[in-house]
């Protein structure tokens, strides 16, 4: 397996998030309660998971390979993913300083939830098309086999010390309750 692959079946497990926060959002802007662990919940898998896990395998390891071999960061697709994972960041920031409104009662703040969920949304879905279809091609053009098995051992002790053992388990049991709750008819 090359860590491209990795990291195209990890963005599988986001684009499933994106499509049961999506249905959040529909929720809150019909005026539905929505339970606010669900909502913290997902922001948990976002910030950890989506962020923590995936992103930073791919500032730490896998761009900076990619560097190495001659792909230069500034003026190319990896200064254009760097910017999305920062906007991105910003637009979790901004539904995580609504949620604790939200849990408080506060369902005037819903529409800030949803604004910052679907500027998200639509972000992460062209962000990950791009990593999918432009960005991993060029890694795998010019990181050789051997790169790429080192990249996937480094995958693993972030998985393991910095996420954490077992959690990459427990983010994709929350992913299948999620999905149960959300989006039952899919």
């Amino acid at each position: 397996m090359r860590s491209t692959e990795q990291l195209k079946e990890e963005h599988e497990a986001i684009k499933l998030m994106l499509r049961i926060l999506d249905r959040v959002c529909e929720k809150l802007e019909s005026g539905e309660e929505v339970n606010p662990e669900d909502i913290y919940q997902i922001l948990e898998f976002i910030k950890n998971f989506a962020d923590k896990c995936h992103h930073e395998k791919e500032e730490d390891l896998l761009f900076p390979a990619m560097e190495e071999a001659g792909i230069p960061k500034e003026g190319g697709p990896i200064s254009v993913m760097l910017m999305e994972h920062n906007t991105g960041r910003d637009h979790v920031r901004g539904m995580s300083e609504v949620l604790a409104e939200y849990k408080a009662g506060n369902r005037k703040v819903s529409s800030k939830l949803v604004e910052n969920a679907r500027n998200y949304i639509t972000l992460l879905t062209q962000h990950i098309d791009k990593e999918d279809n432009v960005l991993y091609p060029i890694a795998d053009k010019c990181l050789s086999e051997g790169k790429q098995e080192e990249l996937l051992e480094k995958f693993e002790f972030i998985e393991r010390e910095k996420i954490g053992i077992c959690k990459h388990e427990e983010f994709h049991k929350l992913l299948h309750h999620l999905k149960a709750v959300y989006l039952k008819d899919s």
